[in-house]
Order: structure tokens, then C-alpha cells, then sequence
């Protein structure tokens, strides 16, 4: 895992070599007899053509045999342990790093860690956008030790005016790996911007290094800043171009898997609805929380004849691109089906069970489906493996008891009794994907409690609005965002492994 170079190796592997020798001479004269003569003691030397073997060494090459080595093996044994030492936490720097699981977390990791080789208390990171030619492209900075106001004064900056700024430059080359100023103010060109900045931030030293990946190129830089005229020595300086080699390799790769799942999360957010239809008699609203790995959570709401709405829900098993698919077509099939049979929901997900069988027979999903007549204040539901609605109201906050049933895609026939709710006027049902109880992280029976409690506990002012209902449960279940508080679906980055989804149906 660690980037060490083969100098330092063979150093190391001197060094022990030396030390066995040293020990080993200490040893033997330690044991030679007493008042024994050194001639006597000394080996006979090989006959070699051209050399005497019988003739003694000169005198000032035999060392006495009461010197002691001991000064030298503990100097090397010093230096070998710090240098142990120094790997060792590098090793615990770099598997702290490599648990890290997104940018975000990363670039804080790296700056902390930076600060800690090289003996400084303030820093940042600075990662730059992965195509700079893009619209929108944004980068990414961590900080440690300065608030987001002195992060604003270091960009006000010029580039070329910093030490890590030139090493951002696109002209810079590769090869400057990294840059340190002793004394920033001492410097007779310093850009007077700059040393305002300086003053009154309080720093009197800088080094940066540039974050460099194989495969990507310069891909950012980090910089840590010293309170005194200062720089680290070479020791430092090593270890911590070791380690940001590791980080830039490591960062990109997150970069580059970060862009993944947005785009899966992009394509799953065009397979679902990107509106909400509007019927009398009732007002709707969704959740989604994409679980940024390709999750297979959906949701739809189509207007039928006669003023009817289908309503459903689902999830697909499996992650990724595959599943992402699976759910394209297992939504668009029961769309199908409930237009010719919607009012039977467990035709349509009998259908849906059929369809999945014979197309996807290593694939299963859940799915729950009801028929809604606002005109009426009815709604028929048909559950396959999936969790049971929740209806909320002034009155009463409680689960509608559907048929328990297998998922789709485990029976070879499967067909389960429907339920009818009758919501009276200013109710309101939830229908969620299992992904909301299991991102909780807790059991299941103490996930529906919590779910229970959180939907009971909605403020009289919120019971209105279904969106904000949605919003408040979302919120105590862990599972809320700041992002997709529209009427359409939220594509976000969430970088949970689990697809959430609330659909709240109202009723005039």
C-alpha cells in the first residue's frame, strides 16, 4: 500500500547488516579468553595468489578488543526505530484514509492528517472540478482550523500570488511537487494583497503539495500554514509526499465513483414520474432519497378513467445499473396494467408476477399497488412483500393491515386478498419503499414504532400540507435532505446504500 522508495529499503537493510556484524563482534570479545594475544585469536586467511596469507594485518586496522561498539549499534538502533516509527504511521494514515468512502470526507481526512506530518495546525484542501470545461463544474475544499470567512479572504488571493496557487496553475509542471515559504512577509515581491491576508489571518509560513494521480493528472493541492517562520524538515517533507501521492490516487478514484452514481442516479430520476398528476379530490406528494449506488426504489401515481387513481410503490432487489433497468421495466409494466385492469390491484400485480417470472426469473421486487376513487373516499390495496401504508389524521395515526404476502418473483403463482381503506376528509396515507425502515439502521419491529411515532407526531399546522408531512417523517426517520422539496422526484447523492421513497396522498 505505501509508496516507499527503494533507497530508503536498502538503507534499512545496511542497517540491519551493520548491526548484526557490530553485534556480532561484540560478542566474540567478549567471550575471547583473557590475556589471550590477538595473533592467536585472529582466523588464518585463505591462500589466494598474490596475497600472503600468513602475513598479519597492519596494526591500525585491528581493533582492541576491550572497545566498545556499543555507541554505534545504538545510534543505528535509534535511527532504524524512528524510521519504523515514521512508516508506521503513515500505515494507520493511510488505512484511516482508505475507510473513507466519499470526497467530501476524504479532503478532511487529508488535511488532517497533512497537518499532523508536517507539524501545522491550520490548512486546506483544495480539490479541483473534474472537467473544467463543463457548466456548473464545481471542485471541492476542506479546511482545518479556518472558518468559511478566511477561506473567502485566502480566494481573494491571486493565484500566482500563493505558493499553492502556482502549483494549481495549468502551467505549472508536473514535476514541482511541492512548494515551501519560510517567511511569507519576509518576502520583498510579496503581493501586498497577499500579506494583507497574511496579517490578518495570523500565518507566517506555508508549504504546500500537489495532489497528483497517475491516471488523472493534478488533480488538486493541499497547503498548511504556520504561525512562525517555519518549514519542515526533510523527514516530514518525505512522508508527507508519500502519503499525498496515496491520497491523490485515492481521491480520484472517489471522484470518479461519485460521477458514477450521480449519473445512475440522473437515469433512475428520468424513469420515474417527473411530475405529479392532479385530481380532484385529493393532493399528492413524493419523497425520494436516492441512495447514490444505483438503488431500485420507485414510486407512480396515473390518473385512471373515471376519475380514479392508480397509486403504487415498490423496490427491486439488487444495486447498480441492472437494477436501475429492472425498475424502469417492472414501472412501465404495471403502468400497463393497471390502465386495463386497475380496479382489480391483485390482477395487476398478479400480472406483474407473471412478468417478472418468465423475463427476470433471478430478480424479486415488492410492490404495493392501490385503486383510488377520491369521489368516493376509497382506496383498494394489494401488497406483494411489501410494508403496509400508514394513514395519518387528527384522530388516528395507524398502519392499514394488508394481507402478508411473498414478493414477487418467489411463488410460482401468487395472489393475495386486497384491503379496503375508506381516509375520511383531511387524512392522509403514506406508501413508502422498506428502504425508509432499513436506513434507520435499527430492527424492523423497532423501525415501525419509530415510523409510527414520527408520523403521529406532526404539528396540527403541518397536517395540511402532504408534503410537509412527508418532510417531518423523512426528517426523525434519519432519512432527511435539503435538497427535492418539490412536487417531482429527488435524484440527490445521498451516500446511503438504501432508495427511499414517501408518496402522501391526501384527501379533500
Amino acid at each position: 500500500m505505501l509508496d516507499i522508495a527503494s533507497v530508503v529499503r536498502v538503507h534499512v537493510d545496511a542497517l540491519i547488516v551493520a548491526m548484526n556484524h557490530l553485534v556480532v563482534r561484540d560478542a566474540i570479545a567478549r567471550n575471547a579468553p583473557v590475556r589471550k594475544p590477538v595473533a592467536m585469536s585472529a582466523p588464518h586467511m585463505p591462500k589466494v595468489a598474490g596475497i600472503d596469507s600468513a602475513v598479519p594485518a597492519p596494526a591500525h586496522t585491528v581493533q582492541p578488543l576491550d572497545a566498545s561498539p556499543g555507541a554505534p549499534v545504538v545510534m543505528l538502533q535509534d535511527r532504524l526505530a524512528g524510521w519504523v516509527s515514521d512508516l508506521t504511521t503513515l500505515h494507520e494514515l493511510t488505512e484511516r484514509l482508505v475507510r473513507t468512502d466519499s470526497v467530501d470526507t476524504a479532503l478532511n481526512e487529508v488535511v488532517r492528517a497533512g497537518a499532523a506530518l508536517v507539524g501545522s495546525s491550520r490548512g486546506l484542501v483544495v480539490l479541483e472540478p473534474a472537467h473544467r470545461t463543463e457548466e456548473n463544474a464545481r471542485g471541492a475544499t476542506a479546511a482545518l482550523g479556518l472558518s468559511h470567512a478566511e477561506l473567502g479572504q485566502l480566494e481573494t488571493v491571486p493565484r500566482d500570488a500563493s505558493s499553492y496557487g502556482r502549483l494549481l496553475d495549468d502551467g505549472a509542471e508536473p514535476a514541482t511537487a511541492a512548494e515551501s515559504v519560510r517567511d511569507v512577509l519576509g518576502d520583498p515581491g510579496l503581493d501586498p494583497l497577499h500579506r494583507d491576508v497574511a496579517v490578518r489571518l495570523g500565518y507566517r509560513a506555508t508549504y504546500a503539495v500537489s495532489l497528483a494521480a497517475g491516471t488523472s493528472g493534478r488533480i488538486g493541492v493541499a497547503v498548511w500554514l504556520y504561525d512562525e517562520p517555519a518549514e519542515p524538515v526533510e523527514r516530514q517533507r518525505h512522508l508527507v509526499g508519500l502519503y499525498s501521492r496515496y491520497a491523490a490516487e485515492h481521491l480520484a478514484r472517489l471522484r470518479e465513483l461519485e460521477a458514477a452514481r450521480a449519473r445512475e442516479a440522473s437515469i433512475a430520476g428520468e424513469l420515474l414520474p417527473s411530475r405529479l398528476p392532479r385530481v380532484p379530490g385529493v393532493r399528492l406528494a413524493v419523497r425520494h432519497r436516492a441512495s447514490g449506488h444505483g438503488g431500485g426504489g420507485w414510486y407512480d401515481a396515473l390518473p385512471l378513467p373515471e376519475g380514479a387513481l392508480g397509486l403504487a410503490v415498490g423496490s427491486v432487489s439488487g444495486s447498480g445499473p441492472s437494477a436501475v433497468a429492472a425498475m424502469g421495466r417492472l414501472r412501465a409494466s404495471l403502468r400497463a396494467y393497471a390502465v386495463m385492469e386497475g380496479e382489480d390491484p391483485v390482477a395487476v400485480l398478479s400480472d406483474l408476477e407473471l412478468l417478472l417470472r418468465l423475463t427476470e426469473p433471478a430478480r424479486t421486487a415488492t410492490a404495493l399497488f392501490g385503486f383510488a376513487e377520491p369521489a368516493l373516499g376509497r382506496i383498494v390495496f394489494a401488497g406483494a412483500g411489501h410494508a403496509p401504508p400508514l394513514i395519518v389524521g387528527e384522530r388516528r395515526t395507524e398502519y392499514v393491515e394488508t394481507t402478508l404476502s411473498a414478493p414477487l418473483g418467489m411463488l410460482t403463482c401468487w395472489e393475495a386478498p386486497s384491503v379496503e381503506l375508506s381516509p375520511a376528509p383531511g387524512e392522509t396515507v403514506l406508501l413508502y419503499t422498506d428502504g425508509l425502515l432499513r436506513r434507520t439502521g435499527e430492527p424492523m419491529d423497532r423501525a415501525f414504532a419509530r415510523l409510527h411515532a414520527a408520523a403521529a407526531s406532526v404539528p396540527g399546522s403541518l397536517r395540511d400540507d402532504p408534503g410537509a408531512i412527508a418532510d417531518h417523517v423523512l426528517r426523525l426517520m434519519g432519512a432527511s435532505e435539503d435538497s427535492g422539496r418539490g412536487e417531482g422526484a429527488d435524484a440527490g447523492s445521498a451516500t446511503d446504500t438504501e432508495d427511499v421513497v414517501i408518496l402522501a396522498v391526501r384527501f379533500e
